[in-house]
């Protein structure tokens, strides 16, 4: 701020630094709480009041994942996560370019039904499903989530990618078809890889879905192909509830999602904003 700048500019920039700060603190203290109690022991995480310095103690990590085969769910949730966004994406997309570039008869009706197949609330679907996944042998398996998932994360896909393919010049298609390029050629050599920043989100928000989804992978997968968000529940089952596995638990489910977002981010904001300006 230069020396000429008047009092008031210099009191706004401090309340927003202020309120800055406070909103960090406020997305961040969950994080560092769920951190701290995992490291602490049973005795510890029950203290009253908290205890703020206390010597940490891996053993819960080591208890979920070695004996509570925590590792085998994160293994689980991985397999169903990345099959369901990679199928999302290679379903979704040419969906979203045949809805962008091409008119045919019932292409609103079909547009309206996945848009609010998204808005369909997961809890009126949950005993319906259940009853056809046991009836045609698929509860307990990966299968049955990974297409329990597809339901919701294809509108996803379609969505934003069909926005993203409508922002293409359609000069672009018409200059291909001089050439002699079909449509598939077309819309792989040149409108996919200009749509990709809206490819990256829509797969990112299928991955985060598929990742933290709880409802269906409890009621569909009670054992062999438990998911780690469903492993974290059943630690809350009876009266003694473990605070420190279960927010080691958390921790393991946070991480990679994290890890994730922190690499996608680029793409993540480069797809949100592409098309707000023209």
């Amino acid at each position: 701020m230069t020396s000429g700048s008047p009092p008031g500019a210099a009191r706004s920039l401090a309340v927003q630094a202020v309120l800055l700060t406070l909103i960090c603190l406020f997305c961040v203290f969950p994080f560092y709480w769920m951190v701290t109690t995992s490291l602490k022991s049973q005795a510890v995480a029950l203290q009253s009041p908290p205890a703020w310095l206390f010597t940490p103690t891996l053993a819960n990590y080591a208890e979920v994942l070695f004996v509570d085969r925590v590792g085998v769910s994160l293994i689980n949730s991985i397999l169903v996560a990345v099959a369901t966004t990679v199928l999302a994406v290679v379903l979704g997309c040419p969906a979203a370019y045949a809805l962008a570039r091409f008119e045919f008869r019932g292409k609103r009706d079909l547009w309206f039904w996945f848009i609010t197949n998204r808005f369909v609330s997961p809890v009126v679907l949950a005993f319906p499903v259940f009853l056809i996944a046991r009836e045609v042998g698929l509860r307990d398996t990966h299968i049955a989530l990974i297409l329990m998932y597809l339901t919701f994360t294809l509108p996803i896909v379609i969505w934003i990618c069909t926005d993203q393919f409508r922002s293409i010049p359609y000069d672009l298609d018409e200059a291909a078809m001089l050439e002699g390029a079909s449509q598939w050629r077309i819309f792989r050599s040149i409108c996919l890889p200009l749509a990709m920043p809206g490819v990256a989100v829509s797969a990112i928000l299928s991955f985060i879905f598929s990742w933290n989804e709880l409802l269906f992978a409890y009621i569909l997968a009670p054992k062999d192909a438990k998911t780690a968000p469903a492993m974290a529940v059943t630690f809350m089952e009876g009266y003694d509830v473990p605070y420190g596995k279960i927010m080691a638990t958390s921790t393991l489910i946070v991480i990679p999602v994290l890890i994730f977002a922190l690499l996608a981010s680029r793409h993540l904001v480069r797809g949100l904003t592409m098309g707000a300006v023209k």
